[in-house]
């Protein structure tokens, strides 16, 4: 029992090598303890491990991840009558209010083929990144209990909850591959480009959660901030209209690029171009440049017209979009992952 007990880490410790060494008190009465420490080879138990093994520590607790994950979305929706059917229900309650304020009230459907499903998909790819950002800003301090009760790197909490929004995103494109398909959407080999859009976006969320979670934890009052600020960006990210259809930017260029190489909305158009032909078929710049066509596609309202937009100058091209979203994803990440690891022994203090 007792060399049991020498093999086991104490409470607190991020490692499980450390064996208490056999000092007599009389012979270090005097020593400075940092001597003794160094001596001894001993080290605080809470001290933080080098970025590199706190990598390979989260990998080695993947499997710990995944079941919080999946333990966590389960009961997220125990206590309702319709239970899991909530994850596809909200999005789609969404998305018919959208419809009917931008796509009839404002007539945001302009210059876009397709409008539901192009809508529906928009909604569903932009609630993942959402969801993640809101839950992971309040992560923290919400998970105090278990962070005080268990040794574990705590970066497992925000990485977990992305997953959580994953699952459910999964769950929603059943509902979502029904709908496209009700609208004509012909299903082609180009679906399959949606799974590599979706690792980017997870690894970009993630990247984000990492980089939320740690703020969250250092300011209460960030996590009711966040929805705001996630509003905001929701209305510049060309969820419910095209970016490329606003009348308003025709004439700024360097704006409508910045709107289309933001990270949400990257990942919204690599969503819609892998899922919708019309989409595809409708780019701006997938054709040679047509002036007569291009003028056509401005100037119409309703139509086959709408998808002359083909033929118009793109802001950003579709290979253009895939190096923004592997841009965004491998940034996020290695700056989120830094910057939540060098606060790594203050979390949990409250």
């Amino acid at each position: 029992m007792k060399q049991r007990a020498r093999d086991q880490g104490g409470p607190g410790t991020l490692t499980d090598d450390l064996e208490p060494p056999d000092i007599s008190p009389e012979s270090v009465s005097d020593v400075p303890l940092a001597e003794l420490a160094a001596e001894y080879k001993l080290r605080p138990s809470a001290a933080r491990p080098g970025v590199f093994k706190y990598a390979a520590q989260l990998w080695d607790r993947r499997h710990f991840i995944m079941g919080f994950a999946t333990a966590r979305n389960v009961a997220m929706y125990t206590e309702a009558r319709l239970g899991q059917l909530w994850q596809v229900l909200t999005p789609l309650l969404n998305a018919a209010v959208y419809y009917l304020i931008f796509g009839k009230i404002l007539d945001t459907s302009r210059g876009v083929p397709n409008f539901i499903a192009f809508l529906i998909t928009g909604i569903f790819i932009w609630n993942f990144t959402q969801r993640s950002f809101i839950t992971a800003s309040r992560v923290m301090p919400d998970s105090l209990p278990l962070i005080r009760a268990l040794p574990f790197p705590r970066a497992c909490l925000p990485i977990g909850y992305v997953i959580i929004e994953l699952q459910q995103l999964v769950m929603s494109m059943i509902i979502l591959i029904a709908i496209v398909l009700g609208t004509r959407e012909p299903l082609t080999w180009y679906w399959l480009l949606v799974i590599p859009a979706l690792v980017l976006q997870g690894v970009f969320n993630a990247g984000m959660a990492l980089f939320l979670a740690r703020l969250g934890a250092g300011a209460d009052d960030f996590g009711q901030l966040m929805p705001f600020l996630v509003r905001t960006w929701m209305y510049t990210s060309g969820v419910m209209f095209s970016i490329e259809t606003v009348s308003s930017l025709r004439n700024h260029p360097t704006l409508t690029y910045l709107l289309q190489i933001n990270p949400a909305a990257v990942y919204i158009s690599l969503a819609r171009n892998a899922i919708l032909a019309s989409q595809r078929a409708a780019w701006p710049g997938s054709k040679p440049y047509n002036p007569n066509l291009c003028h056509a596609f401005h100037a119409a309202s309703k139509g086959k017209a709408l998808l002359d937009s083909a033929y118009c100058h793109g802001t950003v091209s579709m290979n253009g979009l895939w190096l923004w979203g592997a841009g965004w994803a491998i940034l996020a990440m290695v700056v989120g992952f830094v910057f939540f690891w060098q606060a790594e022994t203050r979390y949990g203090r409250g």
